[in-house]
């Protein structure tokens, strides 16, 4: 097995020109195969909301949710380094809340970091946060947890005086100690500028081939949700339809007899005579000459 990933490994990936490889995992099984493809990162994302418990937004995600599916992918991950995110008002009221909420991702979820989003607002929560000796990935252009400041899921950073205020945003990240930035729905153009403005990598969901890496929701490029079809997303497979016809083939087996067949059952080691249970009491009929009177266990003699 490769060497463990952390946050100087991706500092150095970004530094060699190598691209990094970002990916969403929520439990421990995706999180095994998508550390054995070769993920550099895995993230936990509050996008769990929406793409695990079918919510409209990511807003109904809670602290105990993000901890449980954290420690989940922590325990499938083997190379990868696990991000977890911090979700909808978990760091927003203060920075000593974030940086508590912050810490049970760490000591109770296993994640080598945390991601929250919001740009020179959060710079502060993003120090605290740090100075707590956790690593912080920001997180800006489209934020899902700000849908309704944003009015819907839309590209940010699309005039001059935004794509001003992105730039700024991004180096006030990166003062503060952010040693990494996820940039989403942001025009290619803007975030080539970002990407080359600073030290630390860019990682990019919708927002062109300039970024130090690439994120996707693993349902996505799996193609498990055909009604889902942003310009964004690559599918790379086609797993509705192979776990559908899986499924209806496992149904149909099921319904006309043929599975389990003796390929798919268990044998004794030894003939064992076993008759069923039949009821014992005052008002039972008489058993047939012969037969053992057995109790509510299958097989068991009275």
């Amino acid at each position: 097995m490769k060497d463990k990933v952390t946050i100087h490994t991706l500092k150095r990936l970004k530094q060699s020109g190598q691209k990094i490889c970002m990916v969403t995992a929520y439990d421990a099984t995706f999180a095994r195969i998508l550390d054995e493809g070769g993920a550099d990162v895995l993230l936990v994302g509050d996008s769990l909301g929406m793409v695990v418990q079918g919510q409209e937004s990511t807003l109904p995600v809670t602290m105990d949710q993000m901890v449980y599916h954290s420690a989940a992918v922590s325990r499938g991950a083997k190379r990868a380094h696990v991000v977890g995110d911090m979700p909808f008002m978990s760091y927003q009221v203060s920075p000593q809340e974030a940086v508590r909420n912050a810490g049970r991702l760490v000591s109770e979820g296993n994640v080598g970091s945390v991601k929250l989003e919001g740009g020179a607002e959060f710079a502060d929560t993003v120090r605290a946060i740090v100075r707590a000796s956790i690593p912080v990935m920001g997180h800006l252009g489209l934020t899902p947890q700000s849908v309704h400041k944003m009015g819907g899921y839309v590209v940010q950073g699309r005039d001059e005086d935004a794509a001003r205020r992105m730039l700024d945003d991004a180096l006030a990240l990166e003062e503060a100690g952010a040693y990494a930035l996820v940039l989403e729905g942001v025009p290619l153009d803007l975030a080539r500028t970002i990407t080359q403005s600073l030290k630390i990598p860019t990682i990019g969901i919708g927002a062109g081939k300039h970024c130090d890496g690439q994120v996707l929701v693993c349902y996505d490029l799996l193609g498990m949700n055909p009604d889902f079809k942003p310009k964004f997303v690559k599918r790379f497979a086609n797993l509705h339809g192979n776990i559908t016809e899986a499924a209806g083939a496992f149904f149909s087996e099921v319904r006309g007899g043929t599975f389990p067949d003796d390929d798919h059952s268990f044998k004794s080691n030894k003939n064992v005579r076993l008759v069923a249970a039949t009821p014992v009491g005052p008002e039972s009929e008489p058993l047939a000459e012969g037969v053992e009177k057995v109790g509510a266990i299958y097989g068991a003699p009275v």
